[in-house]
């Protein structure tokens, strides 16, 4: 497993992206259109992708949200090459990559639907928070925040 930090301008990052927003489009069902409105991946700086033998398996990103929250987005491994430890270590690589650029504090949103995904990030210290941003009231959203030491 190789993680290489880019930009959202990696062609590879693109294509996993385009993979994660067929699957979210099924899992999203009628309020795709609505979470696609927040997942835009044009001019991202903070973009990790995994390799496997040359191959990109999983990718993740973050933005700033606030002076000190760095928003983590666009996390995705594909599904032959799940429950191998995938997402925790590009989870890791973006918080560690916050943290090097000053920020205190990872948010995210997941969709209740993403139960592996909700349970991922409770195993690795996210605490369920109230709905941030455009998410306020939306009753499909689970958000998460977490202290990066």
């Amino acid at each position: 497993m190789n993680l290489i930090r880019t930009t959202s301008d990696n062609s590879d990052f693109q294509n996993l992206v385009i993979q994660l927003d067929a699957y979210l489009k099924i899992l999203d069902g009628e309020d795709h259109e609505f979470y696609a409105n927040f997942n835009k991946t044009s001019g991202l700086k903070h973009v990790v992708v995994c390799y496997e033998n040359g191959i990109a398996i999983g990718c993740g990103a973050f933005k700033e949200y606030e002076t000190e929250i760095a928003e983590i987005k666009r996390m995705f491994t594909l599904p032959e090459h799940r429950g191998k430890g995938i997402a925790k270590a590009i989870l890791s690589e973006l918080e560690n990559w916050a943290k090097e650029i000053k920020y205190s504090f990872s948010i995210l949103e997941t969709g209740y639907l993403q139960v592996d995904a909700i349970h991922l990030y409770t195993k690795l210290g996210y605490e369920v928070i109230e709905n941030f941003g455009q998410y306020i009231g939306v009753e499909n959203s689970v958000c998460m925040k977490k202290m990066l030491k």
